[in-house]
């Protein structure tokens, strides 16, 4: 196969790629609201609201805050805070991408929760670690949101300071969103990480494992995509065995490991990448992280983005984690 033609993109000469699918961007309520020409478009249920908040204007990246309409409907005065990162190998896709704010709709509905999703940089035009790099900005964000309300609520975000809980704060991602929630840095105090929800992650390395070449022609990451992918995303000159793809790989932040909060990591048998996020698992687990780990059979590498089934399974496994290790309270 062509991974290139699977991919939808062309090399140019400079080292960037043209991505030749658009992405559709879903505008947020806020948006609808002030433009009423495109009501004809929205397919949220309004149960959510959500809107845009600037990052970095020098790096173009953006936070996208969804929060539940009637908090009264809940029985908190304050949410859990979940800061989420897209999926799409490092190369794909945004957090305005239809299916990725669909999912956080949908989420911060059902656990619920306010959530932060984060728009971070794209390789190749910005290699690793520049999404780890906007990760821990727009963590940094959401930690001086907590100064802020912290100190009177001068300069904080109306929508963060009235419904976001900071004690209670998890860091989430979906496949290269998951590898970032992992590199991302964990220790913000007065805001604090409960947990790490890490759904399928997008781990890689030099040698093959048995499911890499059991699903080699995978509809999703075919093995020959996936190296194109990691090509694009690592440094110049690095190879999969490089920390950013493996974490696995020896003496990778061995001395962050034993500090990580409790993980929920979820994946499925039929995903080329399950076997890495099980060695995964239990590299956590033998540095005394608390791990609950879900391995579903069948399914297959963002399959929750396709089977509405599986996308509410998921919701109510976050929800049921969120509640074991930060239960609910009144503030």
């Amino acid at each position: 196969m062509d991974p290139y033609k699977f991919l939808k993109i062309s090399p140019n000469p400079d080292g960037t790629i043209t991505r030749l699918t658009p992405t559709i961007l879903v505008p947020t309520t806020e948006q609808q609201q002030q433009n009423i020409s495109n009501s004809e478009t929205d397919e949220d249920d309004h149960t959510v609201v959500s809107k845009d908040v600037p990052l970095n204007t020098a790096k173009n990246t953006f936070v996208r805050i969804f929060r539940p309409a009637a908090l009264q409907h809940y029985s908190t005065s304050k949410l859990p805070l979940i800061i989420y990162f897209h999926g799409g190998g490092f190369v794909f896709y945004s957090a305005g991408t239809v299916f990725f704010h669909k999912s956080c709709n949908s989420m911060s509905a059902a656990i619920p929760a306010v959530i932060v999703s984060v728009d971070y940089r794209l390789a190749p035009e910005s290699r690793l670690p520049a999404a780890y790099d906007d990760a821990v900005e727009a963590i940094l964000w959401v930690r001086d949101q907590a100064l802020s309300c912290g100190s009177g609520g001068e300069g904080a975000d109306p929508w963060l300071q009235e419904f976001a809980d900071f004690g209670r704060c998890f860091l989430m991602g979906s496949s290269s969103g998951a590898n970032i929630t992992y590199h991302a840095d964990h220790d913000l105090s007065p805001m604090k990480i409960k947990g790490l929800i890490i759904n399928q992650a997008y781990f890689g390395g030099v040698e093959r494992t048995d499911s890499e070449l059991r699903l080699v022609d995978d509809k999703i990451i075919p093995l020959p995509a996936n190296d194109v992918m990691w090509s694009l995303a690592l440094p110049v000159g690095a190879d999969r065995n490089h920390g950013f793809c493996n974490p696995m790989a020896e003496n990778t932040h061995s001395d962050k490991i034993g500090r990580l909060p409790s993980c929920l990591v979820n994946g499925y048998e039929g995903d080329p990448l399950v076997d890495r996020q099980k060695e995964f698992v239990k590299m956590l687990e033998s540095r005394g992280v608390h791990v609950v780990a879900v391995f579903d059979e069948g399914g297959f590498h963002a399959v929750e983005l396709f089977e509405p089934q599986r996308a509410q399974a998921l919701v109510v496994m976050i929800k049921d984690f969120i509640g074991s290790v930060s239960p609910r309270s009144t503030i």
